[in-house]
């Protein structure tokens, strides 16, 4: 490993560089050292030097200031700099100096692009603190692109040229990775070792349904593979989850409302619940028992809480009802914790004892943020229902977007048909457009072959809206000379059933949806359809949640403690913020000859 230059002052520095280049390495290029000299006084000693010394003096500044935040002033550096003059080595540095400074704007693909640089060929000739530099940067991109299991074979390769602090920091970053893989993608490859033990780790971790048994599968990998990185020092969020599998969960009160306008939607809940209580048992490990009350009988959760513990309850799931929530959020403390199936209103913490569950419409908006994003899209527009939730549905999207660094040029409130082309021109300025046409006929006086054209700085539309929306909005946008804008919308545009006889028109919009309705192949799916069809419908979405709720009700500690754990549910990929609201990430499909189709990588 190259070592550090020790504290040199600008004087000296270049002749120090000039030393250096008869070293054995030199054929390679010579690189930047970590000299005791501003920006301004390496710039200046690289204007008198020679040019293979200016070249390690120019790199040198230019990484200082990436490393001092100047990120405008590190690219202009890094600008004057051609590539075709730098050695391999020097021109892998420039490389990856260049892949962070595009992630640090959030520039994904132009971070990924710098590696393909014909030098990275070279990458194993090179000094072990470049080689793991690239790499570590490289694992970055990759994951920040959604690449994630190749950023963990990254971080993995380059795991054996770190020092051991940067290697338990390196552990935790690959745990971080494979344990937010779906099941599917935890499958061992030929030629990978370490990589293959850390996807199986993850897999029996993630595939264990008590915390019990996922101690006992841990303590069995670490038994079988004891020359593992990580049997010899288990990642923090495995060692933190050992005090935990000595509370096992013997009994679950399901509180839900058996009568009233919520009881169609609590049934849906419970039938999911249950089916998946019942399908955990045919796997053979013991589970708890299920007590189930009325919430509509409810006169006082105090009450209620003393019933409970009387029956020996030790976790309650439910409330729906928003009412009951939002009472419990206000309590100081639960004598049980509470996983409700509803969120009180806004963010503010309750008692430590409480975890709050649904089927919210903000979660989808977040992942639309974060899609387009990644997608490259950095200018939006939003169609979304007047009222009350397309309100909510738009702070959420404007907020994550907002915050990604993106731009929200306009939003409508759709509401009336007769109203939607009018709105959609606005939103696209046509009307402006067909203005400038009649005003550059009164000029000219006479008529011009022009016809209106849209806006242009549009990268795409977020669309909230319902079916019958959807597919009025979609064609709307073609005959508004917008059918070119890609539209990403929530999962309230589907109703659960293929029919591409309607759906035609809305061919081309992505929309994030629930692993339930994307996977008709889900063995508890296909159980619970098998006695409830609506299950195959838009129903399916509360099914699924219900059976998510039964899978996250023993593992609710696990979530609290180890925030970076996830469980792959049949609502999305769950965790729990630090309000103790649990989190979906979704899967993503798109209409395509009026039908749907999951998108590749989207965790189906």
């Amino acid at each position: 490993m190259i070592a550090r230059l020790r504290p040199l002052s600008a004087l000296f520095l270049a002749g120090m560089l000039a030393a250096c280049a008869s070293s054995p390495s030199s054929n390679l290029g010579e690189l930047p050292r970590t000299p005791d000299a501003s920006i301004e006084q390496l710039l200046q000693q690289a204007s008198t030097a020679k040019p293979d010394e200016a070249t390690v003096l120019r790199l040198s500044a230019a990484d200082l200031a990436y490393k001092q935040k100047d990120l405008g002033r590190s690219t202009q550096i890094l600008d004057q700099i051609p590539m075709d003059s730098l050695k391999p080595a020097q021109q892998v540095f420039a490389s990856t100096l260049r892949a962070q400074l595009e992630l640090a704007r959030n520039k994904t693909k132009a971070a990924l692009k710098a590696f393909d640089n014909p030098s990275f060929q070279r990458l194993g000739e090179m000094p072990v603190d470049l080689q793991a530099r690239a790499g570590m940067v490289k694992s970055l991109a990759l994951a920040a692109d959604g690449q994630t299991l190749s950023a963990a074979r990254e971080r993995v390769f380059i795991d054996p040229l770190l020092n051991a602090e940067a290697s338990k920091a390196n552990h935790e970053e690959i745990w971080k990775l494979v344990s937010s893989l779906p099941l599917d993608q935890m499958q061992a490859s030929s030629n990978e070792g370490d990589l293959n033990g850390w996807l199986e780790l993850a897999r029996i971790t993630k595939s264990s349904s008590t915390l019990k048994e996922q101690q006992s599968n841990i303590d069995n990998w670490v038994a079988q593979n004891p020359d593992h990185p990580a049997a010899k020092q288990l990642p923090d969020a495995l060692t933190k989850l050992k005090s935990l599998a000595a509370q096992p969960l013997n009994k679950i009160g399901l509180l839900l409302p058996q009568q009233g306008q919520l009881a169609s939607v609590a049934r849906a809940l419970q039938d999911g619940f249950l089916a998946a209580h019942y399908q955990a048992q045919q796997g053979g490990q013991a589970q708890p028992a299920i007590k189930l009350y009325d919430s509509t009988q409810v006169r006082s959760l105090d009450e209620f809480y003393r019933q409970a513990q009387a029956d020996g309850v030790q976790l309650v799931v439910g409330p729906l009802e928003k009412n009951l929530v939002k009472q419990m959020s206000s309590q100081p403390q639960l004598p049980i914790t509470t996983l409700a199936l509803n969120y009180a209103d806004g963010n503010q913490e309750g008692p430590a004892q409480l975890f709050q569950f649904g089927l919210s419409a903000e979660d989808e908006a977040r992942e639309v943020a974060n899609r387009a994003w990644n997608d490259g899209m950095r200018r939006a527009v939003a169609l979304v229902p007047r009222g009350e939730w397309g309100d909510r549905v738009l702070a959420s999207f404007s907020r994550n977007w907002q915050a990604a660094g993106g731009t929200l040029i306009a939003a409508e409130h759709v509401d009336q048909p007769v109203e939607l082309a009018r709105q959609i021109a606005d939103l696209l300025q046509l009307r402006q457009s067909e203005g400038r046409a009649k005003r550059l006929q009164g000029v000219l006086d006479s008529s011009v072959d022009t016809q209106p054209s849209r806006r242009q700085d549009i990268d795409f539309i977020f669309l909230a809206a319902t079916p019958q929306q959807a597919r009025q909005i979609k064609p709307t946008l073609a005959f508004q000379y917008a059918g070119d804008l890609p539209v990403y919308a929530t999962s309230n545009l589907y109703t659960g059933v293929n029919n591409p006889a309607q759906d035609q028109d809305l061919n081309g919009i992505r929309f994030c949806e629930t692993p339930w309705l994307l996977n008709p192949n889900n063995a508890l799916r296909q159980q619970v359809a098998a006695q409830w069809p609506a299950a195959n419908g838009s129903l399916g979405r509360l099914y699924a949640m219900g059976a998510d709720a039964y899978q996250l009700a023993p593992r609710l500690p696990e979530l609290k403690a180890v925030p970076s754990m996830q469980v792959d549910g049949l609502t999305g990929t769950l965790s729990v913020s630090a309000s103790q609201r649990v989190e979906r990430r979704l899967p993503w499909a798109e209409f395509k000859n009026g039908q749907v189709q999951p998108l590749e990588n989207s965790g189906i």
